[in-house]
């Protein structure tokens, strides 16, 4: 019998009598279903044929998709899972999808071609700028899991878009606070251009008439300013006025709105100064600020809002009679059993009620090797089911999960964090009590003194000590500092790292993932047969070849395919290659395939797993997670700073005692909850120390937002990156040894504007009082004083020596 002839696109034999095909290459090409041909004609009408060309192996069968995924996809087709995000008008429906992997623009040429080509759709237009699907179609020619499903075939996971609303209504502030951004910046530059023609000192011939026409257009342009980008700072001083609570909404709304009633005083009269560049120029500074502080707070709120993601969207709920019918995760219930097969998400917080499997556990305990669990084992919501098949009585769903719990302890403590900000604020209350409680003062004694100089020497004093520069000291220096430290491979995220660096005199760090790699990979073969290294090598990653448990993935790709493997969760595996019968796994395991007694381990460094056959042991292969190269620099850089060390892991292996022996910890903890990590950290900020942590995972979270200052790696999750007051981008430790000397430089240029902002508000209060200062030279002075701030902060683009200087012993 002939060979049947493979699909050109993924492979796979083509079944006798097929009329698929495609013109490629000039030549027509046998496919083997409709799902090959869609793809086939679609890259080569891209102008893509070269792929066929270059590709090393043949592309993924598209229709293959897995039975769980079809099933899933089944469940968008019911009419009230689809109520929240598919509109009908008349016979057409239409809704948003997400979609994952794009990645250019040929990525939405592609989608929209084939969603378009499809029986049904109406319409598909895809936004690449936020990778969402807008479709009309009819859904009774092509149901919605269909839709999905074609997506799916041509390497595109699409899911229904359905935004966060807190995290929409951020984003939606955020587009507005750059409207206002931008259209301040336009208008600004239009009112100087206008005000400064009418400054004396141009001495410019002007006729009175377009004299008056400056005045008036400056009025009109700096209107908009007041009225559409200001409006925050009056709502925020009103509702401050209310609560009696003053803050610098109060004095920027008084410094504004009285240039602008001056302003307008002016323009008719034609006497006095016009204040309408002033006014432009609060606004532009001040919202550049407050934007800078909305970007920080819409990366948390949608990272946050991703937790979700460690849940899977279906699960597999066994009824009455054993048979397994797949529900969306809302309908499951407590005490419902679920089938979890293997390399599938535990859908809720259970007990295991028959079967034996290996969990992946990582993403909430940092222990990255799975752990054995039988039957009346507890396990958790989102981790991962590695081996065999599972059955679990839900025992908790929603917010009383164990994932649950940690974004609990996530909020609480971030609650509790903003210790420097509350101080802060008490110092910006007394400040504007200080300046409010003065310019009435002043305006009551100029009143009897000279009643018509009495209002433009208070509008000088509240225009001269309006507290811009104050409000840029740290934004603007931030900017810059995280360019510069971004060059490093560092991140911040918030301002309060460059003040706190120099406080710190406690590390702690997580192990998997921070100090090292975070993966397993061969550390070495030790043949105990006749057998080569290569050979037993070569035997086993044949066997792990076929296998999910995370193990196999330092084996790399086998040369040869194993018969057959059978896994035994918690043991190892068992199969065959080239008819000879292997076991590779626990020794004992091992050893009971030959019947006879499993070697000695010669060292209880790393993880150590027996290859044998049915005649006896062939190899020892050691496996260890890599300490990263950098890490015992990073420890010696704190120690030489008089900072106290301390390791805190999940992994319950020997390995956490092996690192901190290695790398010299002050103290060392392993087997801890993130409950266990927070409630170790509070004792300490207890006793009074100020604590740097670094962690890269979902149960480090909770510490990093506690911590004073935390440092999250760039592998790390999103939501410890955006719990984290810095990330470390390039995940190199030795980046972190040199960031903290820039830090430090940057602390202290912080230090240098808010000191020079505060200097120079007391000293111009006092001239403004008594007159001297008018209210042209206030303007001027508050926009040198900001100026000043904003050039002193420029002098971070540049990277000084100190990245390279050795680190100095904390004071």
């Amino acid at each position: 019998m002939a060979n049947p002839v493979p699909c050109y696109h993924c492979g796979l034999p083509v079944p006798a009598g097929s009329q698929f095909n495609a013109r490629v290459l000039n030549e027509t090409r046998a496919l083997c279903c409709p799902g090959c041909q869609a793809v086939a004609e679609a890259i080569v009408m891209g102008g893509l044929e070269s792929y066929y060309l270059h590709r090393s192996d043949p592309a993924t069968n598209p229709e293959a998709l897995p039975q769980a995924l079809t099933e899933e996809l089944e469940l968008y087709d019911r009419e009230e899972v689809q109520q929240p995000f598919v509109t009908h008008e008349g016979s057409l429906a239409s809704t948003s999808l997400m979609i994952e992997g794009i990645s250019c623009a040929a990525c939405g040429w592609l989608i929209e071609r084939h969603v378009r080509n499809l029986d049904g759709v109406a319409e598909a237009s895809l936004n690449l700028s936020n990778h969402r699907l807008q479709v009309r179609w009819s859904d009774a020619r092509l149901p919605l899991s269909e839709l999905l499903a074609e997506l799916r075939r041509i390497g595109y996971a699409a899911h229904p878009y359905q935004p966060d609303e807190a995290a929409e209504r951020l984003a939606q502030e955020n587009r507005r606070a750059m409207r206002q951004l931008g259209v301040t910046g336009l208008l600004w530059m239009q009112v100087m251009m206008a005000t400064m023609a009418t400054w004396p000192e141009f001495n410019l011939d002007l006729s009175e008439s377009f004299f008056v026409t400056l005045r008036w257009t400056a009025l009109v342009l700096t209107t908009p300013i007041v009225f559409y980008c200001c409006t925050d700072f009056f709502r925020g001083a009103l509702r401050d006025l209310r609560t009696r609570h003053l803050t610098m909404d109060v004095s920027v709304s008084l410094a504004i709105g009285g240039a602008y009633l001056a302003g307008i005083w002016s323009t008719i009269t034609g006497q006095g100064e016009l204040y309408f560049d002033a006014v432009g120029m609060f606004a532009l500074f001040l919202l550049a600020g407050r934007f800078l502080e909305r970007r920080a707070r819409e990366r948390t709120a949608a990272a946050t809002a991703q937790l979700i993601n460690l849940l899977p969207a279906s699960c597999l709920k066994l009824g009455e009679d054993g048979q397994s019918v797949r529900i969306l995760l809302s309908e499951l219930r407590i005490g419902d059993q679920v089938l979890v097969q293997p390399g599938a998400l535990i859908p809720a917080d259970g007990r295991i009620s028959t079967g034996q499997s290996s969990i992946d556990e990582s993403v909430l305990t940092g222990e990255y090797l799975p752990q054995a669990r039988s039957v009346g084992d507890l396990v958790t919501a989102g981790t991962l089911n590695v081996e065999g098949p599972l059955t679990i009585q839900v025992q908790a769903l929603g917010d009383d999960t164990r994932l649950s719990a940690i974004v609990r302890l996530l909020e609480r403590a971030q609650s509790e964090k903003p210790r420097l900000a509350e101080l802060a604020d008490r110092v910006a209350q007394w400040f504007l009590l200080i300046v409010l409680a003065t310019a009435a003062i002043v305006g009551l004694v100029w009143w009897q003194i000279d009643p018509q100089r009495a209002f433009w020497i208070v509008l000088a004093l509240l225009v001269a000590t309006c507290p811009c520069a104050l409000s840029l000291a740290t934004p603007t220096a931030l900017t810059t500092a995280t360019g510069s430290l971004h060059k490093l491979g560092l991140l911040l995220t918030r301002g309060h790292v460059l003040e706190g660096l120099n406080h710190i005199d406690t590390v702690i760090f997580d192990k998997t993932g921070t100090l090292t790699e975070g993966r397993l990979t061969l550390n070495a073969v030790h043949p105990l047969a006749e057998l080569d290294a290569d050979t037993c090598l070569a035997l086993a990653a044949a066997l792990e070849n076929r296998s999910e448990h995370p193990i196999a993935r330092a084996f790399g790709r086998a040369p040869q395919a194993a018969d057959f493997v059978d896994s035994v969760p918690g043991l190892g595996l068992q199969g065959a290659v080239a008819g000879r019968s292997l076991r590779i796994g626990h020794p004992r395991f091992v050893a009971e395939g030959y019947l006879g007694s499993a070697p000695k381990i010669p060292d209880d460094q790393g993880q150590w797993l027996l290859l044998g056959d049915e005649r006896g042991p062939l190899a020892w292969l050691v496996l260890d997670d890599r300490l990263r190269a950098d890490a015992p620099a990073l420890l010696d850089a704190c120690r030489q700073r008089g900072w106290n060390t301390f390791l805190l892991s999940g992994d319950s292996s020997p390995m956490v005692g092996r690192i901190a022996e290695q790398l010299g910890f002050d103290e060392a903890l392993g087997s801890l909850t993130p409950a266990d990590k927070l409630a170790h950290l509070q004792r300490l900020q207890a006793d009074g120390r100020r604590v740097l942590m670094l962690g890269d995972g979902v149960n480090d979270v909770p510490v990093l937002a506690a911590a004073d200052i935390s440092v999250a790696m760039g592998s790390a999750t999103d939501l410890a990156k955006t719990s984290a007051d810095a990330v470390l981008l390039s995940n190199r430790l030795d980046s972190l040894v040199q960031a903290f000397d820039v830090a430090r430089r940057s602390r202290r240029i912080i230090v240098e504007n808010l000191a020079w902002a505060t200097l120079y508000n007391g000293l111009i209060l006092p001239f403004a009082a008594i007159g001297w200062v008018t209210p042209l030279w206030a303007a001027i002075g508050m926009s040198a004083s900001s100026l000043l701030v904003v050039l002193n902060a420029l002098r971070l683009t540049r990277l000084p020596s100190a990245a390279t200087q050795s680190p100095r012993r904390a004071a």
